[in-house]
């Protein structure tokens, strides 16, 4: 499995792709902030779908929204995991060890190398971060509804759960078809 650009680009032709990434580069910081007020307006609505369902206090959709946010500070801690890693353990590294590295995941456990590039996106999933965040959605769910934990754990688990099913699925699926 090798996913370098150049080993399958001829020079010009890589040349090419980097001037132009380097010309629209602008584009992807202003997507950035669309991409994650996306993420969370969805995750929000699934979970505000579920308290419909669920929960016999009326939640709004602006307290599950602030819920979110301050559950995803959780994944900040991966970047700064990351940067301890190969900056203090592992000091000889590869764009491919960066690029699938994904601290205290399953993947981390497995490896890599010798995976099917359609079970990497899943093995990154499973991780403690993710374990983390569905915890402190579940608390800060069960705070807001005036039940306990194992009542957000059961909102989070049925909504959250399944959408993030679904889409290591697609994704598996897309990676499949197109590796």
């Amino acid at each position: 499995m090798n996913l370098s650009l150049t080993n399958t680009l001829k020079s010009d032709d890589l040349e090419k792709y980097l001037n132009l990434r380097e010309k629209w580069a602008f584009v992807s910081y202003l997507l950035i902030p669309v991409i994650i007020l996306i993420k969370l307006v969805l995750i929000s609505s699934i979970l505000n779908i579920s308290m419909f369902m669920f929960s016999e206090k009326k939640i709004k959709f602006k307290q599950l929204f602030h819920i979110i946010i301050k559950a995803e500070f959780i994944f900040l801690l991966v970047p700064i995991f990351k940067i301890i890693w190969f900056y203090f353990f592992k000091t000889n590294y590869t764009l491919e060890d960066i690029q699938f590295f994904y601290p205290l995941s399953a993947l981390s456990i497995v490896g890599y190398k010798g995976l099917e590039p359609w079970l990497i996106y899943p093995f990154q999933v499973i991780n403690l971060f993710e374990l983390a965040y569905w915890l402190l959605l579940a608390y800060f769910i069960g705070k807001i509804t005036e039940t306990n934990m194992d009542h957000g754990l059961k909102i989070v688990s049925s909504s959250y759960g399944s959408a993030l099913l679904l889409w290591v699925v697609v994704i598996m699926f897309f990676t499949l078809n197109y590796s």
